[in-house]
């Protein structure tokens, strides 16, 4: 995994899309930041990082059907690729290491 790597914006997009795999797509992505982590972005920084991770191979995209409800537009829904998990997990790791170090400190 040398040489990959991800902002810390990336990362958390790259877990909504690992946790909706294949079902992700832009909005959900926006919405999900937005009432689940009360994160105020705007829907074009999501399309660029999902636009960054897909040609870092950590995502893969895929288009949907048509739909009325979208006037004939199509979603673009995204996956997480191998190289994708394998660098959620590598990051995952490693917080748990630091994590693990602080001493236990008391605040009181």
């Amino acid at each position: 995994m040398k040489g990959h790597h991800i902002g810390e914006f990336e990362e958390v997009i790259l877990l909504i899309v690992a946790a909706n795999n294949k079902k992700a797509y832009g909005v959900l992505i926006y919405e999900i930041l937005d009432n689940d982590l009360n994160r105020k972005v705007n829907i074009s920084a999501v399309h660029v990082v999902l636009k960054r991770l897909e040609k870092k191979g950590m995502v893969k995209a895929h288009v949907g059907g048509i739909t009325n409800q979208r006037g004939g537009r199509r979603k673009k829904f995204y996956e997480i690729t191998a190289l994708g998990k394998q660098l959620l997990d590598q990051m995952h790791e490693t917080r748990v290491k630091l994590y693990q170090k602080i001493p236990k400190i008391s605040f009181q």
